[in-house]
């Protein structure tokens, strides 16, 4: 009978989950880097690409699952085997997800037209997802976390908010001034529907079932500079608090969000950062933030790169995040870009610049030096 139990309890503890020793072992700091859009290169600068973000020595990679998605896959693939820990940015602005007979909102030129999250199609956004999952799962990926859409507190990505014909008048600065409202607001519900098929259909597949749900890394664009280009956009505390209403936070990890501070002070840096991520909150208490994107400029195209100033706010940026970590209100960061955008990007002559090299070492939060 003692044997019987002993060998019974074997299994038993064999077959279950053990216990987290603390909060950290579940939700691990990542930092890392924004290589979006491989869908559009071939698989030869795919596998160059990821191969010198893993050989400077980054471990996490945000990427896209875009169209076409196949090629999307494939880069998922290449990151994979390299060991790249890999977030992936679902695009709601995929046609597939959409009606046939649905046609875009304009942005007047000014900016891309894109389509109406009230026009999302939760069946085919379902069709969708389930067949790049599978296909995902039978490749053995495996993907630490996933984050449907982008942006979509700002017009830029969400087209239930205005592009105005002509920039000159005042932008919202709460809900209740947008213009379709209504339509706003059930893109709203629409995209928690998302949320909740990707919860679902993540929990059908046998490699990703323990993959993070990130909701949109929401835009930081400020009133004035929305009134500027005349485009519709709210806070991203404003629009959390809209999704919570909504239920989402029994269904994600974390907030995703943005921050491009521009050029300031380490000090003006500090209160930016801090002001924006104040609706962050530690795991069990709320939900802490993703910052899925987040940049600094240097203008500068020449070779060798002079990245000095870069490279100390940078340092600054990441003293706030490191500080934001230890609270256990931010979770995450992913610098934007890698190469793609002529002033942000860190791959600079042919080498990680030094302000991509304190952008992505996992312990600059500390002021260390890799």
């Amino acid at each position: 009978m003692g044997a019987r139990l002993a060998c019974a309890l074997a299994v038993f503890w064999a077959f279950s989950p053990a216990p987290p020793a603390n909060a950290d072992d579940v939700f691990p700091d990542r930092i890392g880097i924004n290589r979006v859009n491989l869908a559009w290169v071939s698989r030869a600068d795919q596998k160059r690409v990821l191969k010198e973000i893993a050989a400077s020595g980054i471990t996490h990679v945000r990427l896209s699952l875009s169209r076409p998605v196949d090629k999307s896959i494939d880069a998922l693939e290449i990151a994979d085997r390299l060991g790249l820990k890999i977030l992936i940015e679902i695009q709601l602005g995929n046609k597939d997800y959409y009606p046939a007979e649905v046609r875009p909102r304009t942005g007047f030129g000014r900016i891309w037209d894109v389509r109406r999250l009230s026009d999302l199609d939760l069946d085919l956004y379902r069709a969708q997802l389930r067949s790049a999952l599978r296909r995902i799962d039978g490749m053995g990926i495996r993907i630490d976390a996933f984050e449907p859409g982008n942006e979509i507190n700002y017009s830029a990505y969400n087209g239930d908010l205005v592009v105005y014909e002509k920039p000159g008048r005042q932008t919202p600065r709460s809900v209740s001034e947008i213009a379709n409202r209504s339509d706003f607001e059930r893109g709203l519900d629409a995209y928690v529907g998302a949320i909740r098929i990707t919860r679902e259909e993540l929990q059908a597949t046998v490699h990703n079932r323990g993959a993070l749900l990130i909701s949109a890394g929401l835009s930081d664009v400020g009133a004035d500079e929305a009134d500027f280009r005349g485009m519709e956009r709210l806070d991203p505390d404003a629009f959390v608090s809209l999704l919570r209403e909504r239920g989402i936070d029994a269904l994600i990890d974390g907030y995703g969000i943005h921050v491009y501070p521009g050029r300031k002070g380490e000090a003006a840096l500090a209160r930016y950062v801090t002001a924006l991520l104040d609706f962050c909150q530690p795991e069990g208490e709320g939900k802490p933030c993703w910052v899925t994107e987040w940049g600094i400029a240097n203008t500068a195209l020449s070779c060798p790169i002079d990245d000095r100033e870069r490279e100390g706010a940078i340092r600054a940026m990441r003293r706030v995040f490191g500080q934001r970590m230890a609270q256990r209100t931010l979770k995450a960061v992913f610098y934007y870009d890698w190469d793609t955008q002529p002033v942000y990007s860190v791959w600079r002559c042919g080498a990680l610049s030094p302000a991509g090299v304190a952008a992505t070492e996992p312990d600059a939060g500390e002021g260390s030096v890799r």
